[in-house]
């Protein structure tokens, strides 16, 4: 049995839970905290996720959607074979790594969880990117193709929890309109909000 170990208000997390519901896999979730030696031992850095499959322990959360869509999800949509599509489903799991992680996600660190950080840095990163976003999905359903793929499942989250990091997404139509359609996809699950 897959085992997912993680923290229930991750977006890293959430985007991994999203992709085995969306797949259809049965799996085991065990809340883990950063600075558990458990965590330590599987993931020095401390970070989640984590994944155990079998005697596979993956870190990582965007390497682990790539090894889940290509162990089970093999011949969907989630990773195109061809190199064009895979290239375009790499592009947008950098963005998550990248852009994402430091603008909406890093805004959300500090106001939920008063994480330090610069939260005015952070917040006009994030109106960089999702003005970019929209932009970019301003006639197309998708962000890196005609169907949903990794490269959604990736942004989905801290896309949209912006505003629990003070970021509106009010002037972001495209943007909004792209997160109901994911949203509305079969086995979708919802990243919780901080109460």
């Amino acid at each position: 049995m897959i085992t997912l170990y993680g923290m229930p208000l991750s977006g890293h997390v959430h985007r991994v839970r999203l992709l085995l519901s969306m797949l259809g896999l049965d799996y085991h979730f065990e809340v883990v905290d950063a600075s558990s030696p458990e965590l330590r031992r599987m993931n020095p850095l401390g970070q989640v996720p984590v994944l155990r499959d079998g005697d596979l322990v993956l870190a990582d959360s965007n390497a682990i959607l790539v090894y889940l869509a290509k162990a089970y999800g093999a011949g969907t949509q989630w990773l195109p074979d061809d190199p064009v599509g895979a290239a375009h489903v790499q592009r947008w799991l950098s963005i998550a790594a990248g852009e994402l992680r430091q603008g909406p996600a890093a805004a959300r660190m500090v106001a939920l969880f008063h994480k330090a950080g610069e939260p005015d840095d952070a917040r006009a990163r994030a109106a960089k990117l999702l003005g970019f976003m929209d932009a970019f999905l301003r006639g197309r359903s998708y962000l890196a193709a005609d169907c949903p793929t990794l490269a959604d499942l990736a942004c989905y989250g801290y896309t949209a929890h912006a505003p629990e990091g003070g970021i509106s997404l009010d002037p972001y139509p495209a943007v909004r309109a792209w997160l109901e359609r994911i949203e509305a996809l079969p086995g979708f699950v919802p990243l919780p909000w901080r109460e």
